[in-house]
């Protein structure tokens, strides 16, 4: 196990119920979560981490609601409600989640410019997170993927990991989705393809 690392993406208070940006059923990933920590030496937990005028969000967009489509320099970017605004008590870590545990947290999304799904890259799919070097420094050739949400962060997390050449594998009663407009079964098939194991038991 040492050079396999589990990565638990954004289980922080706005995407669990009541929250900003609620994923349902979002808090039942943490005690599976919690689960998995007892059982592994390395560790990393991402937090999504935005300033309060980041693009994502659709109050910044004249006339634009949550969860419409836009074209950005670096694509196409959906917006979503305003969430886990920096230091506030929505990007918090949900209580109960066994978050001392982790060797690394990966702030992402602080760039007010840009947004940033994957733990890996931001959404230009070129400006790093840095975790990619802090695995490689660690030995890291595995990982397990888990967290919120399953068609969103989780999913563009492993499919970077897989381009990096990790063997990517994503515990999906540990995950959540959002599914918009079907993104939950295109995002399994877009894993698959890439050759991403998808678990259906806890690790």
């Amino acid at each position: 196990m040492k050079e396999t690392a589990l990565l638990v993406i954004d289980v922080q208070n706005d995407f669990c119920p009541g929250g900003a940006l609620a994923v349902e059923h979002g808090d039942q990933v943490v005690e599976p979560i919690n689960t998995m920590i007892d059982r592994f030496e390395n560790i990393v937990l991402t937090q999504d981490w935005h300033p309060s005028d980041h693009i994502s969000f659709a109050s910044n967009h004249n006339n634009a609601a949550p969860f419409e489509m836009i074209t950005l320099e670096y694509g196409e970017q959906t917006l979503w409600p305003d969430h886990c605004v920096a230091a506030d008590k929505g990007a918090e870590f949900h209580k109960d989640l066994n978050s001392h545990a982790a060797q690394m947290v990966v702030r992402k999304g602080f760039r007010s410019q840009i947004d940033s799904y994957s733990a890996f890259f931001e959404n230009d799919q070129t400006t790093p997170t840095g975790l990619h070097g802090y695995l490689q420094e660690r030995g890291i050739k595995a990982l397990i993927l888990c967290g919120l949400a399953t068609d969103y962060c989780v999913a563009w997390s492993a499919l970077d990991a897989a381009k990096l050449g990790y063997k990517a594998k994503v515990v999906l009663p540990a995950c959540r989705a959002i599914d918009l407009a079907g993104s939950l079964a295109a995002q399994i098939e877009n894993m698959t393809n890439a050759g991403i194991e998808i678990q259906d038991t806890i690790t």
